[in-house]
């Protein structure tokens, strides 16, 4: 499977690195992608941080990142939205770094940065002075200045009709301490609330894919997702056409593969492992 395989897709928390911990053998990884002629993108889920600080990580671990090896789930949702929904006008629960992606690349986003929020009465007070505010979808990322004001005013919004969209699925951030809520708990919260479930746009999605695709010009096949996330690393690869590779160094361990309807086309235990097969080509 490796031999047929020309781009690899890597994950970063719990497959290249763990919190502030790099992970074993992630930079042989690396130079054995590169040995036997293949290429490499890093590709994370994590909305939370701008690419920046993610390549200012890798640099300080000793790998050498540029943008150009560095794509994210906000990527693809904005790339998607600028297309889809042109013109249109975004509730965002993110942290600031979030909302300045949007922000640089044209999107309008309805936050504001001071209120009269009445923490007696909640949105519902001032819900028909809001009415001509009702912006067109409310987006949810991995939001750790999340308060509860940004989840009701979510959860009105949607009520009153705005499109709810996510931009990736991920229920926990793996940290060496265990794990902490991540998008896909917030965007739980605000489906029990409403009854409505998000459209996500990062990994698993059709999106990632063609995303990745056309980056490289290359046919779904060629391509393996390495991660360490059955739902969305491994589902990203096996309902898409293209390859899922599970290492057990994040949040999937060996009993949750066995009761998963989500089957890797390999599993190794880090990615120290795959590089050592890689070495035979």
């Amino acid at each position: 499977m490796l031999e047929h395989i020309d781009v690899f897709v890597l994950d970063l928390d719990g497959t290249i690195y763990l919190g502030d911990t790099l992970i074993d053998g992630a930079g042989a990884f690396l130079d054995a992608i590169r040995a036997a002629g293949k290429r490499y993108v890093f590709f994370t889920n994590n909305s939370s941080r701008s690419p920046h600080y993610c390549i200012e990580k890798l640099n300080r671990f000793g790998i050498a990142t540029t943008r150009d090896e560095f794509m994210t789930s906000v990527d693809v949702t904005i790339d998607c939205l600028k297309k889809e929904r042109p013109g249109q006008r975004f509730y965002l629960l993110g942290t600031p770094d979030l909302e300045e992606a949007f922000l640089q690349n044209g999107l309008t986003i309805t936050n504001r940065t001071t209120h009269d929020y009445d923490y007696a009465y909640g949105l519902t007070a001032c819900a028909e002075v809001r009415e001509g505010e009702l912006p067109d979808a409310v987006v949810a990322g991995f939001d750790k200045t999340l308060n509860y004001e940004k989840l009701e005013r979510a959860c009105a919004y949607i009520q009153k009709g705005a499109a709810f969209l996510a931009i990736h699925p991920d229920i926990t951030c793996p940290m060496e301490h265990g794990a902490i809520p991540d998008c896909g708990a917030i965007c739980a919260a605000i489906t029990a609330s409403t009854g409505m479930a998000p459209h996500y746009y990062g990994k698993p999605s059709v999106e990632t894919v063609a995303y990745i695709m056309r980056h490289f010009d290359i046919a779904p096949e060629r391509i393996a997702f390495v991660g360490d996330r059955l739902y969305t690393d491994i589902q990203a690869g096996v309902a898409n056409g293209s390859k899922g590779i599970l290492v057990l160094t994040g949040e999937t361990g060996e009993a949750e593969i066995a009761a998963a309807s989500v089957r890797p086309d390999a599993v190794f235990a880090s990615v120290k492992e795959i590089a050592e097969a890689l070495s035979d080509y």
